[in-house]
């Protein structure tokens, strides 16, 4: 069912190779349930997308279709980040790098014909201040890379200016290296120097900016950051 207020859609990832578990399919979800308590007025819609290049390219259209967001932040996992790597822009080029189904994408280009790159309609320096003022590592990056996260953040990109959608939307990168602090064991052997509780209250921040707000000062529940 469509919801009749502004909505704001937050998209993680799912696992690929390499990485068996991607935080933002468990910290996504975090930041959703804290910002339906945090924004009034708006409608978070939140969904792990498959990390494959056609399904989860597929089904990011088909979200956009149904619930043609105002905002929309979508997060992954990288190797480089150290903190909250804010993309400012998203360049039309695919890896040929096996997905999570153990596919190829289709071909070089996410939009073949497209510009080489589309920056994010999110503020993205001014979400980088925000969240070095609240003693956040965060940096603004000109590479999302050249894989499903570049390639979603393209293609909603060139989807919103293509059908003229008012959606704002970007990409935010957060580290592989992010340890789930209730199962250690599973994580990398680095560890973040993001805590999941830094992630949640970072996210939302993130929105707070995108909407043009000041956040609402409240901490994420105890049953947000445990998941429970």
């Amino acid at each position: 069912m469509v919801c009749s207020r502004p909505v704001l859609l937050l998209t993680g990832f799912g696992p690929f190779p390499r990485v068996p578990v991607n935080a933002t399919s468990l910290l996504v979800p975090r930041i959703a349930e804290a910002a339906d308590k945090a924004f009034a007025g708006v409608c978070v819609v939140c969904e792990i997308i498959p990390t494959e290049w056609r399904a989860g390219l597929a089904r990011v259209e088909e979200l956009y279709a149904e619930h043609r967001p105002l905002i929309a932040i979508h997060f992954g996992v990288s190797g480089r980040a150290t903190g909250f790597a804010v993309e400012a822009r998203a360049r039309n080029r695919c890896a040929a790098s096996p997905d999570a189904a153990d596919c190829l994408p289709d071909g070089i280009c996410v939009a073949p014909g497209a510009p080489e790159f589309l920056p994010s309609t999110l503020p993205v320096t001014l979400i980088v201040e925000r969240l070095r003022r609240r003693g956040m590592p965060a940096q603004l990056s000109r590479d999302a890379g050249n894989y499903l996260c570049n390639a979603l953040m393209y293609r909603t990109l060139d989807l919103a200016r293509t059908k003229d959608w008012p959606a704002r939307n970007g990409f935010v990168h957060l580290p592989t290296s992010l340890v789930d602090p209730r199962h250690p064991e599973r994580g990398p052997l680095r560890p973040s120097r993001l805590s999941w509780r830094q992630v949640v209250d970072g996210g939302l921040e993130i929105i707070a900016a995108s909407l043009g707000r000041q956040q609402t000062q409240i901490s994420p529940s105890p049953s947000v950051l445990a998941g429970a």
